[in-house]
């Protein structure tokens, strides 16, 4: 379960998209996130999907490793499109199936809305995929330096957030191991009536509240012991830099967002 998950993992490599700056990571992605639910036919998304998959393949991460750490959402994926084709009633009926008439609008649809969900994972994992957690604490602290003037805690929740991706990969790895030892001792999760699974899921979700509640308290206690007393007067090893390869990607993301509103009907 943990290495079919990308989400907060970290994979380091020698690219062009690990060595940019992680400011220009997060404003591309956000940026992509919000332009994305303006596509609306064929040429758009189309141009989208090149964008995504030519940005996967300069991160030098492996396409099957980025295909399998997509599997525990192609679920979703797949849901989101039958729920549109059984659904939606828009356009002529093109066929019946299961007994449900399905419209050329819901086919349409179906895809097109199931298409921008997999962009969005696939675009978003590239964040953290690319970029070390200090990194992202580090350019989100930057980036939210000016509500600092009115109060706002930038600090503990750019360290909050970061916490939170890393963690992800260490609760599936927990979840796992305990998922594991329950089956050993005769826990059944995947057969039975609906009521029994869900008792059965009890005995996985008790001792992984424990384990995380005591991950928190040993990591708060490392911290403590290490000095930390939040981000004032706290320097950095590294210190962030705009470079000429971030104002590139720069001028190349404004050439994609022109393209899309171009192809957009």
């Amino acid at each position: 379960m943990a290495s079919s998950l990308i989400i907060g993992q970290y994979v380091p490599a020698d690219s062009v998209v690990h060595r940019l700056d992680p400011r220009t990571k997060i404003m591309m992605i956000f940026t992509f996130v919000i332009i994305v639910f303006f596509a609306n036919n064929a040429p758009s998304y189309l141009w989208l999907t090149v964008f995504s998959l030519g940005a996967a393949t300069l991160t030098k991460i492996k396409p099957r490793f980025l295909l399998k750490g997509l599997k525990p959402v192609w679920f979703l994926i797949v849901f989101t499109f039958l729920l549109h084709l059984f659904v939606t009633r828009e356009g002529d009926v093109l066929t019946t199936l299961l007994g449900f008439p399905v419209y050329t609008g819901a086919l349409i649809q179906g895809f097109q809305i199931s298409l921008r969900f997999f962009l969005l994972i696939l675009v978003t994992s590239l964040l953290t995929l690319t970029t070390t957690p200090i990194e992202i604490t580090d350019a989100i602290e930057t980036l939210l330096h000016p509500l600092k003037k009115i109060k706002f805690p930038v600090h503990e929740l750019a360290l909050m957030m970061s916490i939170s991706l890393r963690f992800i990969p260490t609760l599936m790895q927990e979840t796992e191991k305990i998922s594991k030892a329950q089956a050993s001792r005769g826990v059944d999760f995947k057969t039975g009536p609906l009521k029994e699974r869900i008792q059965a899921v009890v005995p996985l979700l008790v001792p992984l509240f424990v384990s995380a509640f005591k991950r928190a308290e040993e990591l708060a206690m490392a911290m403590e012991a290490r000095g930390y007393r939040g981000g004032e007067g706290r320097t950095r090893l590294r210190e962030l830099a705009i470079v000429s390869r971030d104002y590139i990607a720069f001028c190349l993301f404004f050439i994609v967002i022109a393209g899309l509103f171009v192809l957009r009907g």
